[in-house]
């Protein structure tokens, strides 16, 4: 099969490698239909995540249809379409059981806090992901779902973690009716918690991010306000006035490590692998928000160590909320938000790419090129 392989920092191909097989009775091998490039795989892409092996395959936002299955698995069959969640997960451990999926106790053995990750580095298990013609995918009869016949599989791969945490990512801020949200990022992930936290009663959502194509979309998609930081001296004194100087009531960090930092803070974070990457937009939301307010991570961070204000946020009575988005759970809500019509998380697309061209779809969504807000990859063509 074709499959993108990683080949050191901004280096990927696409090469040759073996369809997987069945590894356990509980597998399946899934023939993939339509993957994505998602922002949190520029760590990957950048060399700021540990232990990224050379020759591993990316990619844990797919769908596709079930090309064979082992010999425990009952509950999919050979030409399903399925659409799989970022997170591998055994649906038994004490932490499965209390639909912390992403939490997985059982999946992991090279961390105690994050469970397993396709395509996310041995730091997550050393799965390889679904920019491919073919993806091995475990606990088969616990993760992958059927793609309902009313949902386009366009929307279905958005569900699998780009929607599923920008909407988690809402549900962290615990957001009441009339409070004013603030989200710090306007990629696809920043751009669903905009639009879902409408849908949770917010008054006011505010985007914050630096490139004004992005900033359109969250006019255009989300129906926020937009604020373009590099217009602002100080943003979180912009984030003051504009909220009467007390704090937006949730703030949502939708950016993570990829927040441009100091040149000692990339240099230790990609080279050295001392830094979990850039703290500056969770420094922002912690500024931002009001004293007693919250704010919800689902910014990707590394494992490692990042200078986070924590001494403000204690002293600010702070609520903060994070973690990797238990993505089924998420499901039966956001496909009612769908099938109603409040959703079509497809709008967002922005590329469509054959995998044979994910150097350059990687290159131009790095680079933030030709207007790229989500590209997905189309194996087969």
């Amino acid at each position: 099969m074709k499959a993108m392989v990683y080949r050191g920092p901004y280096k990927v191909r696409v090469e040759e490698k073996d369809i997987p097989s069945i590894e356990h009775p509980n597998d399946a091998i899934v023939r993939v239909t339509r993957a994505a490039i998602c922002g949190s795989d520029l760590h990957l892409y950048h060399g700021m995540m540990p232990d990224t092996r050379v020759g591993m395959t990316f990619g844990h936002e797919f769908v596709g249809v079930v090309h064979e299955v082992g010999s425990s698995v009952e509950r999919l069959k050979p030409g399903d379409r399925v659409m799989v969640p970022f997170n591998i997960f055994c649906g038994s451990c004490w932490f499965c059981a209390r639909g912390l999926y992403s939490n997985c106790h059982n999946v992991n053995p090279n961390a105690t806090a994050v469970g397993g990750i396709y395509g996310y580095s041995h730091t997550c298990g050393g799965y390889d992901g679904g920019q491919a013609e073919f993806v091995r995918v475990p606990f088969a009869d616990v993760g992958p779902a059927p793609i309902p016949d009313w949902m386009d599989e366009e929307d279905a791969v958005l569900c699998t973690d780009a929607l599923a945490t920008g909407y988690f990512g809402a549900q962290l801020g615990d957001i009441a009716e009339g409070d004013t949200v603030v989200v710090f990022g306007a990629g696809p992930v920043g751009l669903f918690a905009a639009k879902s936290a409408w849908l949770m009663g917010a008054g006011r959502v505010i985007v914050v991010d630096q490139l004004d194509y992005r900033l359109e979309k969250a006019r255009q998609f989300a129906q926020a306000e937009t604020v373009n930081f590099t217009e602002h001296d100080d943003i979180v004194v912009a984030m003051k006035q504009t909220t009467d100087y007390l704090g937006a009531d949730v703030v949502i960090d939708a950016v993570g490590a990829e927040a441009d930092g100091s040149f000692l803070q990339h240099v230790s974070a990609a080279k050295l692998k001392l830094q979990g990457g850039s703290p500056v937009a969770l420094n922002w939301a912690i500024d931002s928000v009001r004293k007693g307010g919250t704010v919800s991570v689902i910014g990707a961070y590394g494992p490692l160590f990042s200078a986070v204000k924590f001494g403000d946020a204690m002293n600010k009575g702070l609520t903060l909320r994070m973690n990797q988005c238990p993505v089924k759970r998420q499901w039966p809500r956001l496909f009612e938000h769908i099938r109603d019509g409040y959703l079509k998380p497809s709008d967002i697309v922005t590329h469509r790419i054959p995998l044979e061209h994910i150097a350059e779809g990687y290159h131009m969504f790095s680079a933030k090129l030709d207007g790229c807000i989500k590209t997905l990859v189309v194996p087969g063509t």
